[in-house]
Order: structure tokens, then sequence, then C-alpha cells
């Protein structure tokens, strides 16, 4: 399988999800971009890692920016923690960008037969028991260890995900990404088409891959708790699963240095009945979140800590941020 594959059948191009101009910056970004990934893809895995692991922490020296949302961000979640240790997981948080980095640069060279070199499941009878149920399955997950690697394993593995994307800034870029990520079969939902689509994908029988921690903009989340404090949170998985029927499952890419892979692990969700529609949907969607905090907490060095999570804020409340 090469760079050049082409992505599966029903998978958009960027042109196909909308026609952008493509300015002259695109184009330099895209030569810089392809570039990278195929000199990290030509290297040895082991290799590869290092150099982007280094990469990576010199970012956590040399972007502050991102530094400084990430120890804020520390000191909202673990206000018990000494600041060293909040910087410590912030770096390992950096280094874990950098082997993510060289693990997609290779996504060209995985097929089914050398996938298990990098990634094993654990856990995978939760999947498999709600695959069973028949009416498609809806893939909890969160920027945690290497969420890029999870449904491109998993679709390589012979389970098809369908997972949402948000179109960057350069179509050429955008779509060499893209081309990566469904080298396996993985098919991409544009997020202005994600109700069709996800319900298409449902009655197919197939999983549909939702980021549940990304800050939602003010109307198009609802308000549950976070490590304490209201974050504004996606409920489509919530709304499609009352809808459908379909069965929920959380999986997360774990990396376990002691086996120098990673793990995706499944874990079973269950379904909390309410009185009326919006307060099942608000239940599970804090349910959900409340899964997914579980896990940051027991690795918090894998979760992404540089994303103003709790950005939007519940009406006439202040910014939480400083910056």
């Amino acid at each position: 399988m090469t760079v050049d594959s082409q992505p599966a059948a029903d998978a958009p191009s960027a042109q196909a999800r909308g026609v952008r101009k493509v300015k002259f910056q695109h184009r330099v970004e895209y030569v810089a971009g392809a570039g990278i990934l195929r000199l990290l893809g030509l290297l040895p895995r082991g290799a590869a890692r290092a150099v982007c692991e280094v990469i990576a922490a010199g970012s956590y020296y040399l972007w502050p920016r991102l530094r400084r949302v990430g120890l804020f961000n520390l000191r909202l979640a673990f206000p018990d923690w000494t600041e060293r240790r909040r910087r410590q997981v912030l770096f390992q948080t950096f280094r874990g960008f950098g082997r993510m980095m060289a693990d997609f640069a290779s996504f060209p060279r995985l097929q089914h037969s050398n996938i298990e070199r990098m990634i094993v499941y654990d856990g995978f009878e939760h999947y498999a028991r709600a695959q069973q149920q028949g009416k498609g399955v809806i893939f909890l997950t969160a920027h945690f260890g290497n969420w890029e690697l999870s449904s491109f394993a998993h679709s390589l593995y012979g389970h098809t995900i369908n997972f949402t994307v948000r179109p960057m800034d350069n179509p050429l870029l955008d779509e060499l990404i893209t081309r990566y990520r469904c080298l396996s079969g993985g098919r991409p939902i544009d997020k202005n088409d994600f109700a069709r689509r996800a319900l298409q994908a449902l009655k197919r029988g197939e999983a549909v891959g939702v980021l549940m921690d990304t800050n939602m903009l003010p109307g198009e989340g609802i308000f549950v708790d976070f490590f304490g404090r209201l974050a504004c949170t996606t409920s489509a998985p919530a709304r499609l699963a009352r809808k459908t029927g379909a069965a929920l499952v959380l999986g997360l890419t774990i990396w376990d240095p002691g086996l120098g892979k990673y793990r995706l692990r499944f874990e079973p969700v269950d379904w909390i009945p309410g009185a009326d529609a919006e307060e099942e949907i608000r239940a599970n969607t804090a349910n959900f979140t409340r899964l997914i905090e579980g896990c940051i907490r027991r690795y918090p060095e894998q979760w992404f800590w540089v994303h103003r999570r709790w950005k939007t804020r519940p009406p006439g409340e202040p910014p939480l941020y400083p910056f």
C-alpha cells in the first residue's frame, strides 16, 4: 500500500466536500507537509519516533501558547497536584504528539498482516457484543493516546469506521491527511453533514466514531460536568443512539510502554433511561463524559491538554481562559 493509494470509494476528497480556493501559501505548506510525511515514512519506525519525540519535546519549550493552555487546564483538573507534576505530565503529552506524528507517517506501510506490531486489541469482546446487536455501533472516543490510529487500525482489522472530520484551512493538506486516514478503508464524515451520513452508516450496521472531548460552540452542545466544571459537549452520540437503538462502546488507544505498542481498549457503555428525551440525552452525555474523564485520570499524560476544552461558558458566565 502506497501513499498514492486511492481512499475508500465513498470517501470524499477535499474538493468533493466543497471547492475551495488554493493559495500560494497552501502550496508551500503542502509541499513541506507532504515531504515531511514521506521522509518520516521512509525511516524505521523507531528512528521516526525518536526524531518526532525530540521535535515535540522542543515544541514544549518553543510553543509557549500551547504550554500555557496545557498548564492552565491541568491546574483546573488537578488543583491538588504540584506544579512540577503538571509540567512533567504536559511534557509527556508533547512527547506523545511526536510519537503520534511518526506513526501517522507510517500509515501507508501498515496492512492487516503487520498492524499488530503497532497496536493490539484489549477488550474486543465488548465491541463484538455491540456489533452483534445488528443496529450499528457508536464508537465513543477522545483525543487520547493515538486517536488517529484507533479508527485506522480498527478498519484495517476489518471493522470499518466512519469518523468525523473538520476540514483544514489548507485544502491541499486537508486532502493529503484525508488520504492517509482512508488508506485502511475508513470513511470520513464532514462535520457539517454528520447527522445524515452517520444515520446511513448505522443503518448499514457499521460503526461511527465520535470524539467526545471537543469544546462545542454555543448552541451546538450541552453543558455537562467534566473534571468538576461545566463543559460544552456534543450530544450527537446520545441523540443518535436514542433514535436508532445503536449500541455504544468506548474505544481509546492507550500507549503501553511495557508492550512498546498501543492497546485499542474497548469498554461497554450502559444506556441510562430518562423521564423524557432531553433528560435522557443529557444524562447519557454526562455519563459518556464521565467515562472519558475516568480514563484521563488513569493516564493523564495521554490526553490532549492543549485544547481549550472549557472555552464555551454557560450564558452569563465570564470567560474562563485569560488568554
